[in-house]
This record gives C-alpha cells, sequence and structure tokens, in this order.
C-alpha cells in the first residue's frame, strides 16, 4: 500500500507528551510530497464545540512534507483530528487513518491532561507468575497443607477441567521465585507481576481470605520483603494483583457480615435483605444468605462500592489494602487490578470510574511512581483516558486479532471470553482492522501503556494457539516489536502448551529440561534484547506499510531513528516497496535492504518468517 498522511500522537508527531490543562502544544501530521493534499486543518471541540485551525508547512523532510498546527488543551481529554483538503476532494484523518466521509468523534486523536503514566513504565517488559506453579523453595516442604488443598508432586499433570481444577496444589512460594531470579534476568524481563499472594481456599487466590497478610503457604509477610529485596537489587520492579470486584467466602469481611445483618461488614457486599428479628430482638440471618458474587460463583462475593466503608478499607484509610503493600518493606511498584472491568457495576450501580480514580489517587499519594493497570477481557476503551487506570491488560486488540492470524489447525481454539466458535483463522486485513479499531478508541498515552500479551493464567497458551516455534516466533516479535508494554506468561518462553486457562497454569520444568523448546527460549532473549537496545521499538510511533493475507510490514518511528518490521504467517511473493530506504537487518537474518534503480526494496518471501531492520 502507498504511504499515507499520517499522525499518530507520538513524540514525533506531538513532542509534548505530557500536556497540563490549558496548554496549547503544537500537533504535526505528514504527508507524502506526491499527495493530493494542499490544505490542513486541525479540528478541535473544547467545551464540546468544534473549531478549525489552518496549519502550516513546518518542514519538508525528503519526500515529506510536515503540516503544523497549535491543539489547545482545553479539556482534560481533548479531541482533535485532521482536515486534508486537495484538489478534487477532502478527507478526514484521525486515530483510525484517513476516510473520505464524516465520522463520529469518539475516534479522534486525544491529547490526555490528567497526570500521566510512570516514566519507567515505557521500558517495562512484565512477567507474569502464577506463584503455586512456579517454583518450590526448600522452605515448602514443612508447611501443613490446608484441607481444601489436593497435594501434587511438581510432575503432576494439571488436569485442566473440572471441579479439582482450583484445588491442585504444587506449593510454589515466594522463596522459590526469588531463586530463579537468574532465569527471568536471561530472558530479558525488568518487571515481575504476581496474581495474588493473599490467603485464600484455590490455588488462584482469586477468592481472597485476608487482604491484610501474605499467605503462609507462600512463606508469609516476611518471605514478600525477601522477594522484593531481591527484585529491587536487580533494578527490577514487582508488582501486585488484586481483586477490587469481589472476595473470597472465606474473608473475615464476609464472615462477619454473614454472622450479623447489623454488622458494619454487611453494606461491604450486595446482599438481598430477606432477613428479619425474632422475639427478643435478636437479628436472624439466613441458613444461606442471597447475595451478588462474580458470575454467579456463590465463593465470589461481590463488593459493594457504594460503601464509604469499603472506600475507607480498601483505599483511603492510612493502613488501608492498597496502601500497606506499596509501603516498605513489600515496596510493590504498583497492582494489576483483577476484572476492573465489573468492579463498581451492577445493575443501577455505576462506580467504575469513581473507583478508578480513588484507586489512582490512594496509589499515586502512597507511591508516586506506582503503576494502575486493569483487566478488560473485552472492550475497554470508555473505562481508560480517565483520571484511573494507566492501561489495560489488552485481550481485544491485541491477543485474539495475533490469535486468528497465527492459529494452526482448523479447529477454533477458545479465546479469552468463550465467545461461541472460539478464535476463527482470519486473514492480515481483518487483523489490522480489528487492532486499529481498538487503537483508535483510546489515546496514543492509554494504548502505549497497556500491556500486550500472547495469553496468560487466564487463556490457551499461545503455542498451543499457533502450533509449532515458527509461528510462536512471528508471534513473539510482534509482542516485542509493536507498542505497548509487553507481557510474558511465565513458561511461554519455554514453548509450554496449554488449551486453557487452568490448563496452561503448568508447573515450570525446571528439573525436566528435555521439556524446554531451547529455540524458543532464544528467540525470546534475542527480541526482548533488540527492542531494548532500539528506542523506536520502546517510544516510537506505528506506521503500517503493506499488509496482505500472509504479511504484515510496519515501521516504528522515532526522532531516534526507525525500524522497519516484517511479519510472515506463510511462504508468499517476495515484496517490493518503494519509498523505503536502505537498512541494515537487525533480526532474522534476510539480507540488508538496498533499493534499486527504481526506488523499491526487496522483502523475502520465505515464511513464516520474521525479520527487522533499521533504515538509513
Amino acid at each position: 500500500m502507498p504511504l499515507q498522511p499520517h499522525h499518530d500522537g507520538s513524540a514525533r508527531y506531538v513532542p509534548e507528551q505530557a500536556p497540563s490543562l490549558g496548554d496549547t502544544v503544537d500537533v504535526f501530521v505528514r504527508v507524502p510530497a506526491g499527495a493530493d493534499v494542499r490544505q490542513v486543518h486541525v479540528r478541535t471541540t473544547g467545551d464540546g464545540e468544534p473549531r478549525f485551525t489552518e496549519a502550516v508547512v513546518d518542514r519538508v523532510d525528503g519526500d515529506d512534507v510536515w503540516w503544523r498546527a497549535p491543539v489547545e488543551v482545553r479539556n482534560p481529554v481533548s479531541n482533535y483530528r485532521f482536515l486534508l483538503t486537495g484538489a478534487s476532494d477532502q478527507r478526514w484523518l484521525n486515530a483510525a487513518g484517513t476516510v473520505g466521509h464524516d465520522v463520529p468523534d469518539h475516534g479522534d486523536f486525544k491529547l490526555v491532561s490528567h497526570a500521566p503514566p510512570p516514566a519507567w513504565a515505557r521500558d517495562a517488559v512484565i512477567y507474569q507468575i502464577f506463584p503455586d506453579r512456579f517454583a518450590r523453595s526448600a522452605g515448602a516442604d514443612g508447611r501443613a497443607l490446608p484441607d481444601w488443598a489436593i497435594p501434587c508432586d511438581w510432575d503432576t499433570p494439571v488436569v485442566g477441567r473440572g471441579p479439582e481444577t482450583p484445588y491442585q496444589f504444587y506449593g510454589g512460594d515466594l522463596d522459590g521465585i526469588a531463586e530463579r531470579l537468574d532465569h527471568l534476568d536471561r530472558l530479558g524481563v525488568n518487571t515481575v507481576y504476581l496474581t495474588p499472594i493473599f490467603p485464600a481456599r484455590s490455588n488462584h487466590r482469586y477468592d481472597a481470605a485476608d487482604f491484610d497478610r501474605v499467605d503462609p503457604l507462600l512463606g508469609g509477610d516476611a518471605a514478600l520483603a525477601r522477594l522484593a529485596d531481591a527484585v529491587r537489587a536487580r533494578g527490577w520492579r514487582l508488582l501486585g494483583d488484586i481483586t477490587s470486584n469481589h472476595t473470597g467466602d472465606a474473608h473475615r469481611w464476609f464472615a462477619a457480615a454473614v454472622a450479623d445483618v447489623d454488622a458494619p461488614e454487611r453494606g461491604l457486599y450486595y446482599f438481598d435483605e430477606l432477613t428479619g428479628r425474632d422475639n427478643s430482638g435478636s437479628p436472624r440471618c439466613e441458613i444461606e444468605p442471597s447475595y451478588e458474587s462474580w458470575n454467579g460463583v456463590r465463593s465470589l462475593p461481590k463488593l459493594n462500592w457504594g460503601s464509604a466503608e469499603l472506600r475507607r478499607r480498601f483505599a483511603t484509610a492510612p493502613d488501608s489494602v492498597l496502601r500497606r503493600w506499596l509501603r516498605e518493606p513489600y515496596g510493590l511498584a504498583g497492582w494489576r487490578v483483577d476484572v476492573a472491568n465489573m468492579t463498581g457495576r451492577r445493575g443501577a450501580d455505576a462506580y467504575t470510574h469513581e473507583v478508578a480514580a480513588l484507586l489512582r489517587t490512594v496509589v499515586t499519594q502512597t507511591r508516586p511512581d506506582a503503576l494502575l493497570m486493569a483487566e478488560h477481557g473485552h472492550d475497554h476503551t470508555g473505562d481508560l483516558d480517565r483520571d484511573g487506570w494507566h492501561g489495560t491488560m489488552n485481550y481485544v486488540g491485541f491477543t485474539d486479532p495475533v490469535w486468528s492470524w497465527l492459529r494452526h489447525g482448523e479447529q477454533p481454539v477458545p479465546n479469552f471470553l468463550g465467545t461461541p466458535g472460539g478464535v476463527r483463522r482470519r486473514d492480515a486485513a481483518a487483523v489490522l482492522a480489528t487492532m486499529d479499531t481498538y487503537r483508535s478508541l483510546v489515546s496514543w498515552r492509554s494504548y502505549t501503556h497497556s500491556w500486550q500479551l500472547l495469553g496468560s493464567h487466564d487463556s490457551a497458551r499461545i503455542r498451543t494457539v499457533v502450533g509449532d516455534a515458527a509461528r510462536h516466533e512471528v508471534a513473539v516479535g510482534l509482542l516485542a516489536t509493536m507498542p505497548g508494554l509487553p507481557m510474558i506468561f511465565a513458561g511461554d518462553e519455554l514453548g509450554l502448551t496449554g488449551i486453557n486457562g487452568e490448563d496452561s497454569r503448568t508447573p515450570m520444568p525446571w528439573h525436566r529440561p528435555e521439556r524446554w523448546d531451547g529455540g524458543t527460549f532464544a528467540a525470546y532473549r534475542a527480541l526482548l534484547r533488540l527492542r531494548r537496545d532500539e528506542p523506536a521499538l520502546r517510544h516510537g510511533g506505528l506506521r503500517w506499510v503493506h499488509h496482505d493475507p500472509e504479511t504484515l510490514v510496519f515501521l516504528r518511528e522515532s526522532p531516534a531513528g526507525t525500524v522497519l518490521v516484517l511479519a510472515r504467517r506463510a511462504a508468499g511473493r517476495p515484496l517490493r516497496l518503494v519509498g523505503l530506504p536502505a537498512g541494515e537487518n537487525l533480526y532474522g537474518g534476510a539480507p540488508a535492504l538496498r533499493p534499486d534503480g527504481g526506488g523499491a526494496v526487496a522483502l523475502p518471501g520465505d515464511g513464516p518468517t520474521f525479520q527487522v531492520w533499521r533504515l538509513a
């Protein structure tokens, strides 16, 4: 495809990346010299009213004309788009691209004046650990098991389905994680994310029985402090996982709420108040109280964020749940918020944005450089770009489209939320459309601070989805080179498999080197090193250059340089692309790019393959 007029919100196009309310900032649009564009206006909607300002030519750089226009940061989120006028027509350029018809404002570019995410996050490479399955220290051997646990040897297969799934107990602990940090160092990550570490009645611990202590089965509070010290000693950060939507039914808050209808904890949850009092005046509770729970699972009673007492205990109190673990000696660098999409939503109750802003305020008051990341399994676009979540787990805008393009075989793969039919195989045009649709509905800031992931403890493993090491390498290449924060689920780098979330929670085979795919580990390591070494891959913009059913080609552009990326899921015809300069191959082993007499460069047609060049 020929290069189109372009703007994406990155630093090359918006030099001021952290504007304040009331600022006026310059924005730039890049127009190929041969494009039919004679005049450019920027359209803003400050206070809800459209206004047009004429852009001026700022400079001509090679074959590109750079137009500049001022935009007032009138509102906390200020929309803008460009009107491109040519000899014969007018087109809009918004975050979804160029269109020849009028479009709603929700797809406009966005300037966000809320305090920016922590600066370290853009350079983060996150490694997700499910503590029960990562590593077991010698200290785990002397711990008494709870009554719910089904003890398993480290080689016991994960059942993956059925009622035993949450109770298989392998005994991984926090000291075991600390003993294996060299593996993470070799891989190239710098941020460790732990799924919940609080006491519970399951191996996943999303049914917290307490928020005030670390599960003794993991080594307790002292083990978390030791792990935090070990992580910080390497210059890394440690993130926790908090359930803001629900607790477990064994939580002391819930136990108090069930025991006494007049208890202050009663208001922390949603009960159907069918209780009364006996003749003595004593409170009477149902044997089986009726209450709201996550997706109808009774062991996960839902928290009521309309409760001032919940907000105090969870967030605002000096010793609140959020604050305690951000402080020394633990010093978590932030939280991933479980089921953020449902938090504060229940019927007519709509507290989600209010709660997100509250949690953000408390977290940053307690630790100014903390990160607050939301879990969304579906459309996250309405919950970002407020003074709340810094970003989201981008399942719908990255995971699902990558799966649908690279998936192996004819049988559909179950997707994260169980859509009937699962993830179907799609060509690159549909994949690109999906990615662009979700990207265009949030600011560049929210997009680039969201976690891009190939899978997690809640999904199938990427190796199972794609079927082989070659396509797995292409998937990892996209993870390492597209905008956003790469998140790796422990074991993916070894080529482990799993058909669903429970099946994917496989113990790390430390003592079974025959189960390690050394080539896959080497690919992860090399691609993460490439991301670390090339500023454009961490801070650059995104410009699509070409797609066909088997191929995606894009540029990552920054003031420090430009990188060209080729991803192929299958072999095809070599590509000839006009308008690109010479380039040195950085990954994949393809020849250097050299423009021919017609100004075209040749990209290889073999596949599956992943190739990266640094352009001159």
